[in-house]
Order: structure tokens, then C-alpha cells, then sequence
């Protein structure tokens, strides 16, 4: 079994920064795909930025130049550093990974979320 555990959320005036944190334990081989959805109240669940264990990155247009994944293969973490935070970044954010627990089979995990709140 794999859990994702994020740290970092809370409340922040706009134009403030946080860092999310991810991190993955349990039966890892490895991690290929890393990525941070939110969810705002009333909107679906969105793709916010995803990052690949070569470190190819992809960002939803909203965030672009605004934020930053990353991540530290070694330690199974993801991370999301927020600027220039606005009101509309408001939303309980996810992590999620595919999780190889062998060479050739690999699951989805969603982490539990992290409130983040940008308001003044």
C-alpha cells in the first residue's frame, strides 16, 4: 500500500507565495508520473501542473510562469511552489502519482488534499 501525505496549504493574501509538499511512502519501486490537481467549490477537479521522473514538466495556462512543480526522486516527494497567488488559485489542492510497486505494475494514489485560501 502507498500513501501521499501533502504538507504546505493555509491561508495567504493575494499576491503571497506557498510551497506544497508530497510525499510518497509504502511499497515504491518507483514513480513515474507526479502531479497537483485542485478542486475550487462548485468546479471540477483540475489539472494544475504534473512532472514526469525525467523532470518534463506541463502546466495548466492559468499558473504558467506563476508556479513551479519539482520534485526529488530519491526522497518520492513533489513539490508546488506558488506565487503571485490570487483569489482564484483558492481550492483544496491533490496530489496524485502512478506508483510502480514492481518493474511492471504500476496504481493511481490521490493524496487527501491541502486547503489552499488566498484572501485578503
Amino acid at each position: 500500500q502507498v500513501q501521499l501525505v501533502e504538507s504546505g496549504g493555509g491561508l495567504v493574501q493575494p499576491g503571497g507565495s506557498l510551497r506544497l509538499s508530497c510525499a510518497a511512502s509504502g511499497s515504491i519501486y518507483s514513480i513515474n508520473y507526479m502531479g497537483w490537481y485542485r478542486e475550487a467549490p462548485g468546479k471540477q477537479r483540475e489539472l494544475v501542473a504534473s512532472i514526469t521522473s525525467g523532470g518534463s514538466t506541463n502546466y495548466t495556462d492559468s499558473v504558467k510562469g506563476r508556479f513551479t512543480i519539482s520534485r526529488d526522486n530519491a526522497k518520492n516527494t513533489v513539490y508546488l511552489q506558488m506565487n503571485s497567488l490570487k483569489p482564484e488559485d483558492t481550492a483544496v489542492y491533490y496530489c496524485n502519482a502512478d506508483v510502480h510497486s514492481n518493474r511492471w505494475l504500476f496504481q493511481n494514489y490521490w493524496g487527501q488534499g491541502t486547503q489552499v485560501t488566498v484572501s485578503s
